[in-house]
C-alpha cells in the first residue's frame, strides 16, 4: 500500500471544508432565512436549526469562518494522513517478519 502525503491530505481536506463554507454562504444568500431553514431542517433530519439560524453575519466573522474552517479541516486531514502512515509502517513490518 502507498502511504499518504500528509501535506496534500490536509490542503484536500481544508479546501472542501472552506469550499463547503462559501456554498453555506451562497445558500443562505440566495434562498433567505426561510430556504435556510427548510435545507438545514432537511439535511439534519428534521432538527430545528430556526433558533439558531443568524442570516446577519458580518463579513469579517464570515472570512474568519473560512480562515478557520480550512486550518482546522487542514488539521485533520494532516491527521488522519500521519495516522493512516504510522498503521500502515505497523502492517509492513509484519509482513516483512513473519512470525
Amino acid at each position: 500500500m502507498k502511504t499518504l502525503n500528509i501535506k496534500k491530505m490536509g490542503l484536500a481536506i481544508g479546501t472542501t471544508g472552506a469550499v463547503l463554507y462559501i456554498g453555506c454562504i451562497i445558500l443562505m444568500v440566495s434562498v433567505g432565512r426561510e430556504g435556510t431553514i427548510f435545507f438545514f431542517n432537511s439535511l439534519l433530519h428534521g432538527l430545528d436549526v430556526e433558533p439558531i439560524i443568524r442570516m446577519s453575519v458580518p463579513p469579517l466573522d464570515a472570512f474568519f469562518g473560512i480562515i478557520q474552517t480550512f486550518i482546522l479541516g487542514w488539521l485533520v486531514g494532516a491527521l488522519i494522513a500521519a495516522i493512516y502512515n504510522i498503521g500502515l509502517g505497523a502492517d509492513e513490518q509484519v509482513e516483512s517478519n513473519p512470525s
